[in-house]
């Protein structure tokens, strides 16, 4: 058989294979698989993604060795993608690199000095990081991935603070777009936020598929609404915090530590037996002292890469 490398687009079709190398991936950089076919099929569903233009998989004597993925949802001139591949396949991870900066070349036009490509990997990646720092690519910022083993026994709901009361988004479209309004408040000032309306989202965050009874809203007596915890419950791995967010004049209140807290209870009454969620390592708000202080240690680091997008490459 040759050793000829082939390049094609991806394809719903695909999901599965694409799954299953993330996950080899995943054992070779942080010990375990924690890749789910839905989130994949998620990636390959988004609306803004073209499959067509903006994705890409890479075959070596028949097998699945690299996949890369582009899109932009995050403001004018903000690429994001993704980069996978195999130890061993600088080639593969070469020729998909320069795919994604040519898409990404096309996409941000127009967007002069600010057009940059973003992409984020582990902080020991199968990617030979000389590819990216070669390309011009530099790193901006680290985040850990935290998690915390659960009791059904030691995390139980915690009173709250004074005048603080807990609603789910289950019942009421308001309530969403309510928790919508609250993360884009509370995460406004924060590395790589992008401001989206409601609908885009919840493709953003594949909201559709997300079960609402896990998201909540906090109100404070005589204040409003204060926060909102979003988690979901469809990783085989673990439960997952995708945003917790407190009013900027509500905080040092305890009430980001009772949302975790609940979070916790919540989870280990369902069964789950590990919380996870990623924090910026320089974030402001005091986040990852919160984290450390209720139990959740470093599972992985993931470091954001940042190529800067001139028309001429």
């Amino acid at each position: 058989m040759t050793d000829t490398l082939t390049v094609r687009p991806a394809g719903p079709g695909d999901a599965a294979d694409i799954c299953a190398l993330l996950n080899a991936v995943d054992v070779i950089e942080i010990g375990r698989p924690e890749t789910g076919l839905g989130s994949v099929e998620a990636d390959l569903n988004h609306p803004e993604v073209d499959l067509a233009t903006d994705s890409w998989l890479a075959f070596q004597r028949g097998r699945l060795v690299a996949y890369a993925l582009v899109w932009a949802d995050s403001g004018p001139g903000r690429i994001d993608g993704d980069h996978y591949v195999l130890p061993g396949h600088g080639e593969a991870a070469l020729r998909l690199l320069r795919r994604m900066e040519d898409r990404a070349r096309k996409m941000a036009s127009g967007a002069g000095a600010a057009a940059r490509l973003r992409i984020q990997l582990n902080v020991r990646p199968t990617l030979d990081l000389t590819l990216l720092t070669g390309r011009g690519y530099r790193g901006v910022r680290r985040h850990q991935v935290m998690t915390r083993r659960l009791s059904p026994t030691a995390d139980l709901p915690p009173a709250p603070p004074e005048g603080l009361v807990l609603r789910d988004c289950a019942a009421d479209e308001a309530d969403r777009r309510r928790a919508h309004a609250l993360v884009e408040e509370t995460f406004a000032a924060h590395f790589g936020h992008a401001h989206r309306p409601y609908e885009a989202w919840l493709d953003h965050i594949d909201g559709r598929a997300l079960d609402w009874s896990l998201v909540w809203i906090a109100s404070l007596s005589g204040k409003g609404d204060a926060a909102v915890l979003v988690t979901r419950d469809d990783r085989t791995s673990m439960a997952w915090v995708s945003h917790l967010g407190v009013r900027e004049d509500l905080r040092g209140r305890g009430i980001g530590a009772h949302l975790l807290r609940h979070g916790f209870a919540a989870y280990a009454a369902r069964g789950r037996r590990t919380l996870g969620l990623g924090v910026d390592t320089l974030n402001e708000t005091g986040a990852l002292a919160l984290y450390e202080a209720h139990g959740m240690g470093l599972h992985y680091a993931v470091d954001t890469w940042e190529l800067p997008l001139h028309s001429q490459g």
